[in-house]
């Protein structure tokens, strides 16, 4: 590969990857022919972006990017795949879907992730990965919180208020 190429190559996987707010370091090199596909086709459904890139290229990359990479550096090594999504928990779950389809599957393995600022080295992490919250659900959560009280209020009063019309209506009739 001319020095060129790989420029513009460093350059353009920099680019998506400053597109998304997370990425993975994925292995898929053992899989055949048809998990790869199956694998492809799952990331499409979910919305999540694959790339099998090289390793220097992939480190020079992140060298050239803003922000610090250089935990993810150590797992640089051997067939590297990067799974890109702006969700945070959406590549660990597919991950954890594939592996739970498949009968003493082991690929594909996590690497590394960089999620939302903080990085992920090993395999063993893949089940925190899984229970990150995205921004959309932390947000949800935050408004159900704020509107739960002022739900218990409305409910309160509407209910005392049927309460209190009772009453009243009870007495009036007993005046009759």
């Amino acid at each position: 590969m001319k020095k060129e190429d790989k420029i513009v190559a460093i350059n353009n996987i920099a680019e998506v990857i400053g597109e998304y707010g997370c990425f993975y370091l994925v292995e898929t090199a053992g899989l055949d022919a048809e998990k790869t596909t199956a694998l492809r086709r799952a990331c499409n459904k979910a919305d999540v972006k694959l790339l099998v890139v090289k390793n220097t290229l992939l480190h020079k990359a992140l060298e050239g990017m803003e922000g610090d990479y250089s935990e993810l550096y150590s797992a640089l090594h051997g067939p590297t795949s990067l799974m890109l999504s702006n969700v945070g928990n959406a590549p660990a779950k597919l991950i954890k879907e594939v592996l739970k389809g498949q009968k003493d599957a082991v690929l594909p393995a996590l690497k590394a992730a960089y999620v939302e600022g903080t990085v992920y080295v090993g395999a063993d992490q893949l089940d925190a990965l899984c229970a990150i919250k995205s921004k959309n659900e932390l947000i949800a959560d935050v408004v159900a919180l704020l509107q739960s009280p002022a739900k218990n209020v409305v409910s309160a009063l509407a209910s005392g208020g049927t309460k209190l019309h009772g009453i009243l209506e009870t007495l009036s009739k007993k005046e009759d």
